[in-house]
């Protein structure tokens, strides 16, 4: 069981909280073994919105899969010099020195700040508050125009409706793109990544169509991506001929074959474990191939251009 503790703060923001929380209770509800824990420095949290929210003031045991997340508040608030007390700091500091993960949505990248946390490492805010977080913490590499950044455990978001890009980008992380994705068309909205990557996964980029068929045919890819799906059993499953599934298949997805969405799928999964220390040859494994050969031979191929009967 892994434990995510959403820290609140006075004036928190519903959404900063509402979204990250809606997100891994989603993915526990889809079998994935997440248990949601609130803690604050009072036992009543009133929110920016003006409703008030109960939570625990008795922190729990915490290990290094569980997450620490805090959400934003309004900025006025995150600007009171009292700021969170040093009991809450001091956990924060020690489930990441612990080797846990310590995130932050909006002006939470405050708290984090004053833990000392975001000395060094790259980090976000929301955009009104960027120069402030950047004057208050100058060793704090702050970035803008991203929707979060990652380093070395230490997670922030942009803001507000970004706190859901957050969950979805740690979810993906720990359990693979097609938990992620299926969350977020649970949840009807898009899977994003860091502004310098592309905005949509493969598993979103090619679902903006109406085909009951092709959309039962991706659920079954989505799923098990990394084994051998031939068109025939593929075809079987959806119902229809093979040469019928690969024609309805090419005009839903703009051109991609059933084997080709599935070799995308791959493709960005292991680039995801590449970018995260893995080798080439142990990527590719991972993603479904025999060997490395393969994938270095995607990572240089384009995808199609164009869009089916244009």
């Amino acid at each position: 069981m892994s434990r995510v503790v959403f820290v609140l703060l006075p004036g928190v923001h519903l959404l900063d909280l509402a979204g990250p929380a809606q997100v891994f209770s989603t993915a526990a509800d889809l079998g994935r073994p997440y248990e949601l824990s609130y803690v604050a420095e009072q036992s009543q949290v009133v929110s920016a919105q003006g409703l008030p929210l109960l939570a625990a003031t008795e922190w729990p045991v915490l290990h290094r899969d569980d997450l620490l997340l805090v959400p934003g508040r309004r900025a006025s608030a995150g600007r009171d010099a009292s700021g969170p007390g040093e009991e809450l700091l001091r956990r924060l500091r020690a489930h990441h020195e612990g080797g846990g993960t310590v995130a932050s949505v909006c002006t939470g990248a405050e708290a984090l700040g004053r833990a000392g946390l975001l000395d060094g490492r790259r980090c976000t805010t929301h955009h009104e508050v960027q120069d402030e977080l950047a004057a208050r913490h100058p060793r704090a590499v702050v970035v803008r125009d991203v929707l979060f950044t990652t380093d070395e455990r230490v997670v922030t978001s942009a803001g507000i409706a970004s706190g859901i890009d957050l969950a979805l980008h740690l979810v993906a992380a720990r359990h693979g793109p097609a938990l992620a994705a299926r969350v977020a068309r649970d949840m009807v909205v898009h899977t994003r990544r860091n502004g310098h990557e592309p905005q949509a996964s493969a598993m979103l980029r090619h679902r903006a169509h109406l085909d009951d068929a092709v959309h039962r045919v991706q659920d079954l890819i989505d799923e098990r991506f990394t084994e051998p799906l031939p068109l025939e059993a593929l075809a079987s499953y959806a119902g229809v001929s093979a040469r019928t599934l690969t024609r309805r298949f090419g005009w839903a997805t703009h051109g991609l074959s059933p084997l080709r969405y599935q070799q995308t799928l791959r493709l960005e999964r292991a680039e995801h474990l590449l970018g995260h220390g893995a080798t080439m040859e142990a990527a590719a494994r991972e993603v479904g191939f025999e060997d490395a050969r393969m994938l270095r031979r995607l990572r240089h191929r384009p995808e199609p251009a164009g869009t089916p009967g244009a």
